[in-house]
């Protein structure tokens, strides 16, 4: 016998301990699920309002993560531990934390976290918030408030948890390797299952036919929609889940498009919204047999009353204090809103909002009070505010009545009016008041408003700010009448050492606040509203933001500098910021991992440590990605237990990035190539092959615009022949963000020229707003003709954005070409224009139609995003407006910018901006730019035609130019105007005047609106 938990008793512990919860035991499914979610089991029961507390183990079959058994922890089949707690119990993450103890986890040693994670599954039409449960780094556990199923507001919640039971069983067994998990006793996990993933790995990603896929998919879905119109709705969703099934092994084998991915979800989705609409009222038919008169059938209630033997968030209510016993003394005020872990950007967003409600809520009170101040951590908003009074001051008002003139008779006798006034006030006509309102006479009756105490005033304070939050993403959970981004758990609010009443739905603030759950005593009674900051303070937590970053800062620098290295702070600027917001008491712990991984792309390494493990990559001197990392854990830890987890994971996630960088290195460039030609982008524009040869075809029509060495024209052609090939290698299936960085690896890897994997890498950027450009022409020239094919092809098809909606980041798009176009000269003469009519003459060449009202349209959109990056840059809004008719040609708008900026200061260049813009509120528009001199007659229009007819052509120059040129006629210009009539009796001399002016104003630079840079120089 043996003292390690095997698989097998690790499920008999998990359900055990939810069956003593009040849970009862169903049987995984019956045919192929990707998820513990989708059996009906949770995915019908969730819907409606009958009770549901279920526990059940799924192996879940996901084609995607095949991997022939070699991964450590990644394969086609897992085991997943499902549980189902409907309604919400107001207690499931302590639940939680109690079944992981069960299994014999020590959670004072291992760093449990709970990572957003907003849910959602858009085959089904699902979605919820919640989180990531990572066990020292390792996703072991999926904890979800389901928010809608199938289409369905949920009423009442449900709590999901879904546990990766063969991770949770590696960290407590010490193994590397799934295969070498003990599952019963003498028996190796690998000895059971590795045929299985050998052989259906082999199915998933060689083997399996896609034609016959493709039929299993049409099949399932039709056989799905006959048993919906039979109003069978269990074996509709059997057969919702065989067709997801089927798409999945499509996925697998990359024979599913961009396109065919919306069709297909929007397909499932249907089926999902379907069976389940049907579902809901076969059950409402069978009179919602788990409930009884409206209440639940005593067993799945059982779980209310099992709850107890858990710790519980919600702690008894301490009567408060009577107003004889507070005194008149100022006091401090503190109230604690405290929540299930709220996402990074949250915490960023809800404390200066708290802030501002609570300083808003007190400044519409007569209590004087100190400076509000407001910190918190992902589990708790605290606000201090020092010296709030115990009283308002009574205050005298005026009650407005009727005007004076309505109020009195032409006998200066009540009228009607007045004496209802005074009768609704209960008072008599002689009591009334004149006083002004608004500049109008009016009668008012003088009223004292009684100062309330500062405890009612709080306490509507508090309730008005807890009830008030709100995110970008908001949720509910067991409390009918709350909504924000986590649940809410707990409220504590003291004035001085008394509790300040409030409720807010469920919550009643009390003086008890909750700690680490882990503590040895969680709940502390707080004294006084001054002992909350310090409590919290002194039991670990670091409340203020700034002083959470600069300790998770100097202890990963400690760290880094431990193995002479170091972390580039400025540069992981953004991922310190939500290390920062996951942690309420961080504590640095330094992970190595095997220097043969230093052989992979730098990117890709840093791309998993960044993105999937929130680890800083610590460097040498020079910059050198170093075989160390920094992860943040929460609180007190076993350091060597939780680094041996981290470096666990980062070691199975390297182990997938290797399988699949020595994978797609057995593949030639012009195969992966031919390869996208597989992969259909939208149906009615062709497959990426398509798309990438139009890329290719536009680059070189866009080289027509700009001036290319030739070896730049040599990299340009070899570039557009391979773009986009790397869309089909497997490591950027697997991580997407990678397109580019990949395709620059590999070609350099297969024996291109630096320049040409150069290239390839460029065409994709910028990725985001304030990403680096492309540096040299050709990839320039790549990512400009991979923006205009987007754009012009999406309008094309009408398929532009929508609201909030633009699932083909064409905002995107258009912000790239933009900022290309005024970032990177040596494109900078490339218009908009131009740019989407080589791409609608290529699609042309395709058969696509491509309207001139589309054209327009996607001009007028890319030009739109140019406004708007200028004002997202703090570019004032008539210099926005001044080089608005050169939004078509970014980089000549940039170009103007910078010499406006130059020149700014000089009055010189406004005097003529100046009277340029007279000009052109003078001149008619259509006026031709030619005049006769020999018609003028007055000297100070004669002394300025021949500086006007000698005046050089700037209309396509620079503002500096022109000004250099220009400036000598300014003065001349304003004594023309002083002293003529430009528009004479003479119609040839009035022509002519017209003329003169107007070829000033031709030979100015055309891409300004001189009004607008008038109104901006004179700001």
């Amino acid at each position: 016998m043996t003292d390690v938990l095997t698989m097998q008793d690790a499920l008999l512990t998990l359900q055990k301990y939810w069956t003593d919860r009040g849970c009862m035991v169903v049987q995984p499914y019956n045919t192929e699920v990707g998820a513990g979610t989708m059996n009906p089991a949770t995915v019908m029961r969730v819907l409606g309002p009958e009770p549901w507390h279920v526990a059940y183990v799924e192996p879940s079959v996901r084609p995607d993560d095949s991997r022939y058994g070699e991964n450590p922890n990644r394969l086609q089949t897992h085991t997943q531990f499902q549980v189902i707690l409907k309604p919400d119990p107001g207690n499931p993450q302590e639940l939680y934390l109690g079944s992981l103890q069960a299994l014999g986890i020590d959670l004072d040693a291992h760093d449990v976290r709970f990572v957003e994670d907003n849910w959602q599954q858009p085959a089904i039409g699902a979605w919820g918030l919640g989180w990531e449960v990572w066990l020292d780094g390792m996703e072991v556990t999926q904890f979800t408030y389901f928010q809608q199923v199938v289409g369905q507001n949920l009423e009442p919640i449900s709590v999901e948890l879904t546990y990766g039971v063969e991770r949770i069983l590696m960290a407590l067994q010490g193994v590397t390797h799934f295969k070498d998990m003990a599952y019963a006793e003498g028996i190796s996990y690998g000895e059971v299952f590795a045929q299985n993933e050998y052989e259906m790995s082999r199915y998933y990603l060689d083997d399996a036919d896609v034609e016959t896929a493709h039929t299993f998919f049409k099949n399932y879905t039709d056989e799905a929609q006959r048993m919906i119109d039979a109003r069978l709705p269990v074996p509709a969703w059997t057969y919702v889940l065989k067709s997801s099934h089927a798409f999945n092994i499509l996925d697998s084998r990359g024979a599913v498009s961009t396109t065919e991915r919306a069709r297909s979800f929007s397909l499932m989705r249907r089926l999902a919204r379907e069976a389940g609409a049907l579902w809901t009222e076969r059950r409402e038919e069978l009179g919602f047999p788990l409930l009884k008169d409206g209440v639940a059938t005593s067993r799945v209630n059982e779980i209310a009353a099992a709850a107890v033997t858990a710790p519980n968030v919600m702690q008894p209510v301490q009567k408060a204090e009577s107003a004889a016993d507070l005194g008149d003394a100022a006091q401090a005020f503190a109230f604690e809103i405290g929540v299930e872990e709220m996402p990074p950007h949250v915490v960023d967003a809800t404390l200066p909002a708290v802030k501002d409600a609570v300083t808003t809520a007190l400044a519409a009170t007569r209590l004087e009070h100190g400076d509000v101040s407001v910190v918190g951590t992902p589990r708790r908003i605290v606000v201090t505010v020092p010296g709030v009074s115990a009283h308002e001051p009574d205050a005298e008002t005026l009650a407005k009545g009727p005007k004076v003139a309505a109020a009195y008779d032409a006998d200066g006798k009540p009228t009607k009016a007045l004496e209802g006034f005074a009768r609704g006030k209960g008072v008599s006509v002689d009591d009334v008041v004149t006083a002004e309102f608004d500049g109008a006479e009016h009668v008012a009756v003088k009223q004292t408003q009684t100062g309330r105490g500062v405890l009612e005033v709080l306490g509507a304070i508090v309730t008005d700010v807890v009830s008030g939050l709100r995110s970008d993403k908001n949720m509910k959970w067991n409390d009918p009448e709350l909504t924000f981004s986590r649940p809410i758990r707990w409220l504590v609010a003291l004035w001085g050492t008394a509790v300040v009443p409030a409720t807010a739905g469920l919550l009643t603030a009390g003086r008890t606040t909750y700690l680490q759950r882990t503590a040895a005593q969680p709940h502390v009674d707080i004294a006084s509203a001054d002992d909350l900051v310090s409590t919290l303070e002194g039991a670990g937590f670091l409340l203020d933001i700034d002083a959470r970053r600069q300790a998770v800062v100097d202890g990963a620098l400690e760290l880094a500098r431990s193995v002479g290295g170091t972390i580039d702070i400025e540069g992981e600027a953004g991922l310190v910021d939500e290390i920062t917001n996951l942690v309420e008491e961080p504590r640095g712990v330094l992970g190595t991992f095997e220097e043969r991984y230093l052989d992979l792309p730098e990117q890709i390494l840093t791309t998993v440590m960044r993105k999937h493990q929130r680890y800083l990559p610590v460097r040498d001197e020079s910059g050198k990605l170093m075989p160390y990392f920094v992860t943040m854990a929460n609180g007190a830890i076993d350091d060597d237990v939780v680094r041996a987890g981290n470096e666990s994971v980062l070691r199975a996630r390297y182990e997938d990035a290797a399988f699949f960088w020595d994978a797609d290195l057995k593949v030639g460039l012009d195969d992966f190539r031919k390869n996208i030609d597989s992969l259909t982008f939208e149906n009615r524009l062709g497959s990426f092959a398509q798309r990438a040869d139009r890329i290719r075809d536009v680059a070189q029509a866009l080289a027509g615009h700009v001036e290319l060495s030739g070896d730049d024209k040599t990299t340009l052609t070899r570039a557009g022949e391979l773009a986009k090939f790397d869309l089909s290698t497997q490591m950027v299936v697997e991580l997407s963000s990678l397109a580019g960085t990949m395709a620059r690896e590999y070609a350099l890897k297969a024996g291109e020229t630096p320049a040409v994997a150069e290239a390839l890498f460029e065409m994709e950027k910028p990725r985001s707003a304030g990403d680096s450009l492309p540096v040299s022409t050709p990839g320039a020239l790549l990512a400009l003709a991979d923006r205009f094919d987007l754009l012009t092809a999406m309008f094309a098809i009408g398929a532009k954005p929508t609201g909030s909606s633009d699932p083909f980041a064409l905002r995107r798009a258009a912000l790239g070409v933009v900022s290309i176009l005024r970032g990177v000269p040596t494109v900078a003469t490339v218009s908009v224009a131009s740019g989407l009519e080589a791409a609608a003459a290529r699609l042309r060449e395709q058969g696509v139609e491509v309207s001139d009202e589309a054209l327009a349209a996607a001009a007028e959109f890319v030009e739109g995003r140019f406004g708007q990056q200028l004002r997202d840059e703090g570019v004032s809004a008539p210099l926005v407006a001044a080089v608005a008719p050169s939004a078509g040609t970014p980089g000549a708008a940039e170009a103007y910018l910078a010499d406006i900026q130059t020149l700014s200061g000089d009055e010189a260049f406004a005097a003529l901006v100046q009277v340029t813009q007279r000009i052109t509120r003078i001149v008619p528009a259509g006026t031709d730019a030619s005049f006769d001199a020999s018609v003028l007659t007055d000297d100070a229009e004669r002394v300025v035609a021949p500086l006007v007819a000698d005046l050089a052509d700037n209309s396509h120059g620079s503002l500096t130019e022109w000004f250099a040129a220009a400036s000598g006629l300014t003065d001349k210009l304003n004594t023309f105007f002083d002293e003529v009539l430009v528009m004479a009796d003479d119609e040839k001399l009035k022509a002519a005047r017209l003329g003169m002016l107007q070829t000033v104003v031709a030979k100015a630079p055309a891409g300004i609106d001189y009004k607008e840079l008038d109104r901006a120089l004179d700001a």
